[in-house]
């Protein structure tokens, strides 16, 4: 029997009150593939707010994102690089048999959330994937100081400026906890309480982005519009309606695939390695990975990113082993080894071939966009963000399939659309006005044992752990609402109460060990007043606010209130 999930981290969080004195808003941006920031000083009310998406990287002027991967030593101690010079250079003839560093540490961020064990990079011995994103945030972090320090000399980071981070919709409830003490021990909060590190999820950044743009396509007040976001790792779609006074209300449960621009890559080298051999393959991933990287980097600047999907523009690209990879002539053998000697060491890749790794990715997407237009069959727009979005044949394939039904768009910059919406919650967070629950929740209650109920579950006082559900994914909320259930202690002579909260994918259950159930936390409360028997009722309320889970309890006799916090991914 599959048993619940366990988080990451299980820290407890004590949330401080909020800092009035925010002076600047600082978005972030941790991709899987690619990462970025960006801010904006926070003017009085109906004064336009320039947001700057930042460009000014390590080595490196232009890119609105850097790639989030990371060099070590040979310990996996200290970082040698990180970013675009983490990645390969071109192979030298000279050095071509010299020793290698260490594989660079990437999509670490595939550890986060209920992500499948097959997508998950296998981490060197002692690396954790808490060190390598807190490491990746020490040095991100570093570049965020520096530029926020010499944009306005008197801010005080710590006290001054508002951190909002973006996470994926599909991750799960503890991996907002897990980002928040990476983020403290990174250096860029001060305090793990602080509520000057706020969160969102990608789509929803991407809606306030585009919310911006709907008077452009004639969208006013009341119109619907889905985003799909679409980056290296991860695909994204959320379906949202504008409000007056520019507030956003999400009107079906978000989704989240693991698809994106990386997947054409790893097509990619799954078709090199068929013709290399599997054996080579490992070899030279093991000895020689900056050339892997330099191969994939070519194939994406030569092939990947021009192509269009129209055959009569398309030329058959020859990739030349010699200089993109020559360490892997050494590991070939057999007849692979004879067939790419009469081809001197050169594959082409012509178009068939490379519409595959295209169409094994973009198949999956156009699943996941008719599934959200069915849920809302009146959206006006559908908007294309992300970096995978830029594809010319990604558009025109959600072009072929959907234009007869909605009006398709690209904003000027899709790639920003995460980082620039998280710096615009940052500046406006009454923006979102609803969110729809994607998880069911509820408690685990330990009731008489029934003769209906399964032998194996009985337990030696007579009692059966069970689910009780105290809100169904699917509902909408906001802020104030508040879902209430009321307790009996376990026992006459009880003097406490546990409270143990999961939440599940699944519109309910019947235990708290079935798959799919996660635990989201659990708290104790006093039960005074033992002489009063089982008469001693609480209420437990669950409420669901911009950035958390919060749950109270109420002893209804004594009057005691009980608060406690769990931060969340995504309400």
């Amino acid at each position: 029997m599959s048993r619940s999930r366990t988080p990451l981290l299980n820290i407890p969080i004590e949330f401080e009150p909020p800092v009035e004195d925010i002076r600047v808003v600082v978005g972030i941006d941790f991709g899987t593939t690619f990462s970025g920031f960006s801010y904006a000083f926070i003017k009085p009310e109906n004064e336009k707010t320039d947001i700057v998406v930042n460009d000014n990287w390590p080595g490196i002027k232009g890119p609105a994102k850097i790639n989030t991967v990371l060099q070590y030593d040979e310990d996996y101690e200290d970082i040698i690089t990180w970013g675009a010079k983490a990645l390969a250079i071109e192979p030298s003839r000279r050095d071509r048999n010299n020793k290698q560093p260490p594989k660079p540490i990437e999509l670490f961020k595939f550890h986060l959330g209920n992500v499948p064990e097959e997508e998950k990079p296998t981490l060197p011995d002692g690396m954790t994937p808490e060190k390598a994103i807190t490491d990746y945030l020490h040095e991100l972090g570093k570049v965020i100081q520096q530029e926020i320090k010499r944009c306005w000399p008197d801010i005080d980071f710590y006290r001054h400026v508002r951190i909002v981070v973006t996470v994926p919709a599909g991750f799960t409830e503890d991996t907002k906890t897990t980002m928040r003490k990476c983020l403290y021990d990174a250096g860029l909060i001060k305090r793990i309480g602080t509520l000057s590190l706020q969160f969102t999820t990608e789509p929803e950044a991407s809606a306030i982005y585009c919310m911006s743009t709907l008077e452009e396509h004639g969208l006013t007040i009341g119109a619907k519009y889905l985003i799909v976001d679409c980056g290296g790792g991860t695909v994204d779609l959320t379906v949202r309606k504008l409000l007056s006074e520019s507030r956003l209300r999400e009107m079906t449960i978000s989704t989240c695939g693991y698809y994106g621009g990386s997947y054409v890559d790893k097509n990619f080298l799954e078709f090199f390695e068929s013709k290399v051999g599997k054996s080579a393959m490992d070899m030279l991933k093991k000895n020689h990975y900056s050339q892997v990287n330099y191969l994939v980097q070519q194939f994406c600047f030569q092939v990947k990113i021009p192509f269009t999907g129209d055959k009569a523009e398309f030329k058959t690209y020859e990739l030349d082993i010699d200089r993109k990879c020559p360490a892997v002539k050494k590991y070939v053998t057999g007849t692979q080894r004879d067939e790419l000697i009469v081809n001197d060491w050169i594959i082409d890749l012509d178009f068939e071939t490379v519409k595959s790794f295209f169409d094994k990715v973009i198949e999956s997407i156009l699943t996941l966009i008719e599934q959200q237009l069915k849920k809302c069959t009146s959206c006006s727009v559908m908007f294309l963000v992300g970096g995978f979005s830029e594809s010319k044949y990604f558009q025109s394939r959600v072009k072929q399939n959907f234009e007869s039904q909605i009006k398709i768009a690209v904003p000027p910059r899709p790639v920003i659309a995460v980082v620039n919406g998280a710096c615009e919650y940052g500046l406006n967070m009454k923006s979102i006005s609803t969110r729809v629950l994607k998880w069911t929740y509820g408690v685990e209650i330990a009731p008489k044992w029934q003769a209906s109920d399964p032998p194996d579950r009985k337990m030696s006082n007579g009692r059966i752990k069970k689910f009780s559900l105290m809100v169904k994914k699917g509902t909408e909320v906001n802020a104030t609402d508040e879902y209430s259930q009321s307790f009996s202690p376990p026992e006459p002579d009880a003097t406490t109460l546990k409270f143990t909260i999961y939440y599940t994918s699944k519109d309910d259950a019947t235990y708290c060990d079935e798959p799919e159930m996660n635990l989201l936390g659990s708290f104790n409360i006093n039960l005074p007043d033992a002489h009063l028997g089982m008469n001693r009722p609480v209420l437990l309320t669950l409420c669901f606010g911009s950035m958390e889970i919060v749950a109270a309890a109420k002893n209804q006799t004594t009057g005691e209130d009980y608060r406690t916090t769990f931060s969340s991914a995504e309400i």
